[in-house]
């Protein structure tokens, strides 16, 4: 078979094992994200054991069904890219937010509303992409890798205040953790080399094992399937007002799923038009979150972490997210796999999602590293985004002290470095033309 008949690295569809392991990789890396946003609901709201339970099910369910919605990217939902989706971490803080002030039924009926909203505006987003030029995504790419890290710096050092807070012990396991990624990253070649993340991860689980950081007694405690509940908390209340925050959050986070549908794009080296690319993102978004609504959840989004992985692995095939999303969905029926993905120290996870993360960061720095920066216009635009985007992210509670409805949007680090990044460029620089061409690939063909 020639060369010219490949199908495209993105396309390409890789032996059975190593989807497996690739996608086991993918699923590990992310699987925290499901557990600790239901245990964050579930603390907050005094939520039953059994109901605890249901919700994990529901979250790795729609979190594995919108994977493969993504990867595979049926009726233009979904963007045909490895994509992998989890749930939000800003909606899971409003969905708790509303539950509390409102009731859980007003709070499924924000998200569902939040859903719906998404198909109302998106033929107005996706003519405003334009606005979007390599600066400002290289910016959002920037901002979501240093917030993320802080994020998981935070869940590693613990809450301040508290007697576990700074622990030598889970400080020193997600230290080792990251070393071992970095060592068997820098030791391995070939396939060993692109499962470096996966190596570290488990070298850090055993690790934990070894120094008895580990409970695996509720691995065999419970039942053996469990199968979410439609409607866990009753019929929705559909209230408009107790939807704001989250209304305002779906805009942002389409600006998201721009940066990372063209980060992504280009990692795996596909040229994009981003007006047809980024709409079937967000349309797969929409799609899970309206059913995360009638399931019990909050909104589950396109994840920026696992693009760290395309990166590092340099493994390039969406059908290996679709694996990780067969494997989640597997998680979500088979209770004890869930408890076992519980078990692992989130020191262990955070280590492990702070390379990651950071990767993303390289990757917002070679987007803007084809910039001009020298050229005066841009050089303001990365400075006063740069600003406005940092300092809710290193300075919690700046803006404590203002309405909600603008904490809303000041106090998010990403939100305000892109809308800043916008309109500085259009005050800078020249607006681009009405009609975007398709984005070239920016990873060289092998």
């Amino acid at each position: 078979m020639s060369r010219a008949n490949e199908p495209a690295p993105v396309d390409a569809v890789l032996p059975f094992s190593q989807l497996l392991l690739f996608g086991l990789q993918h699923v590990l890396v992310m699987a925290a994200v499901p557990i600790t946003s239901v245990f964050l609901v579930a603390k907050a709201l005094g939520l039953s054991a059994a109901l605890t339970v249901n919700l994990i099910s529901a979250t790795f369910l729609l979190c594995g069904l919108g994977t493969l919605l993504q990867s595979f990217g049926p009726w233009k939902f979904g963007a045909r890219l490895p994509f992998v989706m989890v749930p939000g971490g800003a909606p899971i803080v409003m969905f708790v937010t509303i539950a509390q002030q409102r009731d859980l039924q007003t709070a499924s009926g924000a998200v569902i509303l939040t859903a719906l909203f998404y198909f109302l505006i998106l033929p107005v987003f996706a003519r405003c992409l334009r606005f979007f030029p390599k600066i400002v995504i290289g910016t959002l790419l920037l901002l979501v890798s240093i917030n993320l890290v802080k994020v998981y710096g935070g869940i590693i050092a613990g809450k301040a205040g508290t007697p576990t807070f700074g622990d030598p012990v889970n400080i020193g396991l997600a230290l080792a953790t990251i070393g071992f990624t970095l060592l068997f990253a820098r030791l391995f070649k070939g396939m060993l080399g692109q499962l470096a993340v996966l190596l570290g991860l488990l070298a850090g689980t055993l690790l934990a094992a070894a120094f008895g950081l580990m409970d695996f007694s509720p691995v065999a405690a419970g039942p053996v399937w469990s199968t979410p509940t439609l409607l866990p908390f009753g019929l929705p209340h559909f209230d408009l007002v107790a939807a704001v925050p989250l209304l305002i959050f779906s805009v942002i986070s389409m600006v998201e799923a721009t940066g990372q549908t063209v980060a992504v794009a280009e990692v795996v080296g596909r040229s994009i038009d981003p007006r047809d690319a980024v709409p079937r993102t967000v349309r797969g978004d929409a799609l899970v979150s309206l059913l995360g609504g009638l399931f019990g959840t909050s909104m589950i989004i396109t994840s920026g972490e696992n693009i760290g992985i395309v990166r590092a692995t340099n493994v390039r095939s969406r059908y290996v997210t679709a694996m990780a999303g067969a494997i989640l969905v597997l998680i979500a029926l088979s209770a004890p796999l869930g408890r076992l993905a519980s078990a692992i120290p989130v020191a262990v996870v955070g280590g492990t999602a702070m390379v990651v993360f950071a990767i993303i960061g390289t990757m917002g720095i070679d987007m803007l590293r084809r910039t001009d920066l020298h050229e005066r216009g841009n050089m303001f635009v990365l400075a006063g985004a740069l600003t406005m985007g940092l300092l809710p992210i290193l300075v919690p509670g700046l803006y404590s002290r203002f309405p909600d409805t603008l904490q809303l949007v000041l106090g998010n680090g990403l939100a305000m470095g892109s809308i800043t990044a916008v309109v500085l460029n259009l005050l800078f620089n020249r607006p681009p033309a009405e009609r975007a061409a398709p984005l070239p690939s920016a990873v060289p063909p092998q």
